[in-house]
């Protein structure tokens, strides 16, 4: 959706710009994205490593890490403007509003509190119960991400379980307050592919049951074929093309975008081989002038080296960043 696109937007976020600061250099990691989650729908933010997709989720939560700062742009979720609440309005939108579920589920739990203990601080904080509802209501939590003998799994330390159970809980504590929103960054990346269909599974039945919306980031366009609703394509700190999942699955539009699917691998028995996006993408000190990925484009133009290409509509759904498709 493009910027300043709202309809029934639970979270709109619009031309959002982040930038770190360090040794008297300006590193733009987020530049100008824009970006609307309706309710009950999946958006997928996919791009290579480096492309700003984790750091326009922490500028959402507002947990950018110093020295790097968001510096302009909207952030409305419903209703209101986050980007002008207090820290202790953002506490209570966080886990309360929005969860968010990390890559790496060891290092995002504490080693020295119990499962338990970690589920229900979010519920006595935000729901304002006491310990024995919170009790209850976290075992039950426990229950509904798949755990057998909820109670005894409650009393474990995080040591004590597989990285596919430590990745179960931190969903539990993401869903503890019911949030309209769950942010999941990578959520299956250090899972084998066993477990990560048994969380992508999960995450279904949990969005189905609860309604909720969900930014799902990752790398792998796989995953958003088979959970998203919408895909968006990250690079270089900007989104190149956005649509509903259907369409860019069966006709994308951006360069980046089909460089993408043909480095998918193929389980059909004529399938093509692979081919790799020549290049990298570029550090956030090195940004080329013009289009960011002309120099690894097959179709690159002499105005693309000079000049950023504008959003495009591609149709009622979809837009795309491109000179190929402006007059």
């Amino acid at each position: 959706m493009t910027s300043g696109e709202t309809e029934n937007g639970l979270l709109t976020v619009t031309n959002l710009h982040t930038y770190f600061y360090n040794d008297n250099r300006v590193m733009k990691a987020v530049e100008g994205v824009s970006f609307t989650i309706k309710r009950g729908e999946v958006l997928g933010l996919v791009g290579e490593s480096g492309s700003g997709k984790t750091i326009t989720a922490l500028s959402v939560m507002r947990l950018v890490p110093s020295p790097g700062k968001v510096v302009k742009g909207s952030l409305l979720f419903e209703g209101r403007e986050l980007a002008t609440l207090t820290d202790s309005e953002m506490q209570e939108v966080r886990g309360g509003k929005i969860g968010m579920i990390f890559q790496e589920p060891l290092t995002s739990l504490n080693p020295v509190l119990r499962i338990g203990e970690q589920i229900i601080e979010s519920i006595m904080v935000h729901r304002r119960l006491g310990e024995e509802k919170a009790r209850e209501i976290g075992i039950d939590l426990l229950r509904k991400v798949g755990f057998d003998r909820p109670e005894q799994r409650y009393l474990q330390y995080p040591h004590q379980l597989s990285g596919g159970q430590r990745q179960r809980v931190l969903i539990a504590i993401a869903m503890s307050c019911k949030p309209s929103l769950i942010i999941a960054d990578e959520p299956t990346t250090a899972l084998d592919v066993t477990i990560e269909g048994q969380i992508l599974r999960l995450l279904g039945l949990l969005r189905a049951e609860y309604g909720m919306s969900m930014l799902f980031i990752t790398h792998n366009l796989g995953i958003i074929r088979r959970i998203g609703d919408r895909i968006g394509i990250m690079y270089a700190g900007r989104i190149v093309e956005e649509a509903p999942v259907d369409d860019f699955f069966h006709k994308p539009l951006h360069p980046y975008s089909k460089g993408l699917l043909d480095s998918m691998p193929q389980f059909a028995g004529n399938a093509p081989r692979l081919r790799a996006i020549p290049g990298t993408v570029p550090r956030m000190s090195e940004m080329p002038e013009g289009c960011k990925f002309h120099p690894r484009c097959p179709y690159v133009m002499a105005r693309c080296r000079e000049q950023e290409p504008d959003d495009t509509r591609t149709g009622n759904k979809g837009w795309v960043r491109c000179f190929l498709y402006q007059n």
